[in-house]
């Protein structure tokens, strides 16, 4: 693993608009008191930088930092409060809807014109926006013409508090898959990708031209009425962030699908197939106020108010970076089964029997990196530490640990969880990059990185899902059997060859 990008992206006025629970409870229940004290209990900007998870998230604070700060972390404000961390960014709303518009290809994005000319200079600031990318944002119409397409053209708005500022048109006439709310998801969803796209690869220190595939795992699809899920954002990403050698294509697994992901990059560049490849998500805008409704109830501000993205860049033994260990990997199989227990057992416990390591001789586990904050309050407790106990029980079961050390292992072995609740950006992942870090500095040996999923969302099984695999410390360049490289075995077996041919000839066979 060579490098890791992390951001996150504030947008408050999308909650309303865009997220499931408040756009189901505008059908349900329009005149609910919910919808109608949303605003009141939205953070600004400055507070969302100033949150703890949020400077973990992008590299400013370590999860084991975080881990000595006592929450609920809400009250409570970071004393790093910076825009910018180690992996990535927290990217303000009016920004990103130029990085919207940039990565629009078929004229769907129309921003005002007094709101392009106050933003973009904003947005030029970022070190990781490209004048390619700046040059794909239009100078903007005037406001009527923003009016008229939300009222009369069934375009969706763009806002800023009570100001609509843009409008993404529907991109077919009657397609459901192409409306324009669709369109908003989607481009989203590549906008928030391409952002952490380019992040992991100036983090990996490689030129953009050494990416030569592209392997996007979010749980957004796209298509049309034909194909509704034929993808590719890959490739589309991929060319926002101007890697113009890489082909691509998309991985979806739910929840788990990054952990996926990442386990298909390591099998091709283990196989010789691609040398660097780099794996991407961006932001769920349905997942956005998820559990606002019970947030408010208790109080509390609407926490889920943050895209997220990741991208991690995978590549051949260089000799330094931590390796991804195929050895050691778990999957939760067809005859698994649901019981928590058997599911644990699956991503950790069997996966370590390959090559006879005992739970303990893994210094964190990673799985489901959801913030408390936002879980507990709804009812869903905490949702790292209860994996952490389910693996700690089944070291109590093997004997790896005595029952009366079970507290001691969760302390010891556990992370804090700190991802925002995107679905798929919470599992496992979001540590790969501190991972990494703690390699690298041989403060940690090994580290699970657990991906667990629902597969019954789809309607088309009840069965869960899971993989899970390994980072260690890199344990060297690999040396050719025999002092002989892959390239002089096929020139020697092509000249061999050769050799027959010409034998062949001479007998006159």
């Amino acid at each position: 693993m060579k490098g890791a990008g992390y951001i996150l992206v504030h947008t408050p006025d999308m909650i309303t608009h865009y997220g499931t629970t408040q756009t189901s409870e505008r059908i349900v229940n329009p005149e609910s008191e919910y919808l109608k004290n949303i605003e009141a209990n939205l953070r600004p900007y400055e507070r969302v930088r100033a949150y703890y998870p949020n400077q973990t998230y992008i590299g400013n604070i370590t999860p084991l930092e975080l881990k000595e700060i006592e929450g609920p972390w809400q009250d409570l404000e970071c004393p790093v409060d910076e825009r910018y961390g180690k992996y990535g960014e927290i990217m303000p709303q009016d920004e990103f809807y130029l990085l919207i518009q940039a990565v629009d290809e078929f004229e769907l994005v129309f921003l005002e014109k007094s709101f392009v000319e106050a933003t973009k200079p904003k947005l030029e600031q970022d070190p990781i926006i490209t004048p390619y990318v700046l040059g794909r944002i239009k100078e903007g119409v005037e406001s009527e013409r923003i009016d008229d397409m939300v009222a009369s053209e069934d375009a969706e708005g763009l806002y800023m508090g009570d100001k609509l500022v843009g409008a993404v048109k529907k991109a077919h006439a009657f397609d459901p898959n192409l409306s324009a709310h669709v369109m908003v998801e989607n481009l989203v969803s590549k906008a928030s990708s391409a952002l952490a796209l380019m992040y992991a690869v100036k983090n990996a220190g490689i030129d953009r031209d050494e990416v030569e595939y592209t392997i996007e795992c979010s749980e957004e699809a796209c298509g049309d009425m034909n194909q509704r899920g034929g993808g590719n954002f890959a490739k589309g990403i991929a060319e926002i962030a101007e890697l113009s050698r890489s082909t691509g294509s998309d991985v979806r697994g739910f929840c788990a699908a990054p952990a996926h992901a990442v386990l298909v990059a390591a099998g091709l560049v283990k196989a010789g197939i691609f040398k660097t490849v780099a794996v991407v998500a961006g932001g769920s805008t349905a997942k956005l106020g998820m559990n606002g409704k019970d947030h408010v109830k208790k109080g509390l501000p609407i926490l889920e108010d943050v895209l997220g993205g990741f991208a991690v860049i995978i590549s051949e033994n260089d000799g330094v970076n931590p390796e991804l260990n195929t050895d050691v990997v778990g999957w939760h199989s067809v005859g698994t089964g649901s019981a928590p227990q058997n599911v644990i057992a699956s991503l950790t416990t069997d996966a370590l029997d390959k090559v006879g390591l005992k739970v303990t001789d893994v210094d964190y586990y990673s799985p489901e990196m959801q913030n408390p904050d936002i879980t507990k309050p709804a009812g869903a407790g905490d949702v790292p530490t209860a994996n952490l106990k389910m693996i700690g029980a089944l070291a109590v079961r093997r004997g790896d640990i005595d029952r009366k050390e079970l507290n001691a292992f969760v302390e010891k072995h556990g992370l804090p969880g700190y991802a925002p609740t995107q679905g798929h950006i919470p599992s496992g992942v979001p540590f790969m990059g501190h991972a990494r870090d703690g390699i690298l500095s041989g403060e940690m040996n090994r580290v699970m990185i657990v991906g667990k999923g629902s597969l019954f969302l789809g309607r088309m099984t009840n069965l869960f899902d899971g993989v899970s695999f390994l980072m260690e410390p890199n344990s060297g360049p690999k040396e050719e059997a025999a002092g002989v490289s892959t390239d002089e075995i096929r020139r020697i077996i092509a000249q061999s060859l050769r050799d027959f041919a010409s034998g062949l000839v001479e007998a006159g066979e």
